[in-house]
């Protein structure tokens, strides 16, 4: 019945704005109505507004953001664009150079505010130093669409970690890293060293049969290797930490896990191999990478990786570069919680 109600709901939340799109299309195809100065303004006030205002009218009690009337107001502007006469463009023209430029910048300066406002709300609860990437989810939870959220906060935290973030995180007590005595910065970096020469020596050759072929080709890579990049920088700026009543463990942005301090059964300092189906590995890398520590849980977690993808657990390995101070602290923590 519950699915059935949210059916029905979605189709009139979605499916009227796309029946008024419908009629505006119409109304702009048909030789009946002309194209006067009077119906062109109506066209347009209609495309760019009343139909995003509708939309938010309908969205208004739910869950769905109300930034997602943008797209909305976006597509009226693409439909106006193809299907106005080009004589008839004058309003859309005037958008396109004041209107849309203003939007954009009021929501960046949205999304700005409230990721500054989400890094101040993180650090009060958790105790610890703004993380940006557990802010930018936080903000984007509230602003987009959930199957948006995860795709949207890798690639901004790509950019973020690769290019923005120069400064040198200087660490808590209850903060670890583990990447200063792992060999993933190197294997990364010589991953990154691979694809350039790879899509040198690419280039040159497709070029022979497609320079246009190449250059996608080459532009593929060299975002490949962006991305490469942006991860290999992010594991310096999210370390490990014990904070006031969980574990959050962390693998730059390519994995991560907040563990109750209560969940966790035991930790041990074994780099053996586990033979068990429910025993994963922080590190995306696998058996590519080694682990010195062992976190055993009395119940099932989820890891949560690049973009949204997650994996269950209850035993998880990880490295740390200073294990003993790890386990130590941990142990403390874990039993003044008894």
């Amino acid at each position: 019945m519950i699915r059935t109600l949210t059916l029905h709901r979605n189709l009139v939340t979605f499916g009227l704005p796309l029946s008024l799109f419908g009629v505006l299309i119409f109304l702009m195809k048909s030789p009946l109505l002309g194209n006067s100065d009077s119906f062109t303004l109506a066209i347009t006030i209609d495309l760019l507004l009343t139909v995003p205002l509708v939309y938010l009218f309908l969205i208004h009690q739910t869950e769905i953001p109300k930034t997602t009337a943008v797209p909305v107001m976006i597509i009226g502007l693409l439909i106006g664009s193809y299907f106005l006469p080009k004589e008839s463009q004058t309003y859309l023209a005037l958008f396109k150079t004041w209107g849309l430029p203003i939007i954009e910048l009021s929501v960046l300066s949205f999304v700005v505010l409230k990721v500054r406002s989400a890094i101040g709300k993180y650090k009060h609860l958790k105790g610890v130093k703004p993380d940006f990437f557990s802010a930018l989810k936080s903000t984007c939870r509230e602003i987009l669409p959930k199957a948006a959220v995860m795709p949207v906060v890798t690639e901004v935290s790509v950019i973020y970690y690769g290019f923005l973030n120069w400064r040198t995180r200087t660490l808590e007590k209850n903060e670890f890293t583990y990447h200063k005595e792992s060999g993933t910065p190197a294997l990364l970096g010589a991953f990154i060293f691979i694809i350039v020469i790879e899509t040198f020596v690419l280039h040159l050759l497709l070029a022979k049969w497609s320079v246009i072929a190449a250059w996608i080709l080459s532009g593929l890579s060299i975002y490949t290797a962006l991305q490469v990049l942006g991860f290999a920088r992010s594991l310096t700026k999210r370390p490990i930490s014990i904070d006031v009543d969980s574990l959050s463990l962390r693998y730059g942005i390519l994995n991560e896990v907040e563990i109750p301090f209560s969940a966790i059964e035991s930790v041990e300092l074994i780099s053996t191999p586990i033979e068990n189906p429910s025993f994963i590995k922080l590190s995306p890398l696998g058996e590519m990478e080694s682990h010195n520590t062992i976190i055993r849980l009395n119940q099932e977690h989820v890891l949560t990786g690049l973009y949204g993808a997650k994996k269950r657990f209850k035993i998880l390995g990880l490295h740390v570069d200073e294990p003993v101070r790890f386990k130590e602290q941990l142990d403390r923590v874990l039993l003044s919680e008894l």
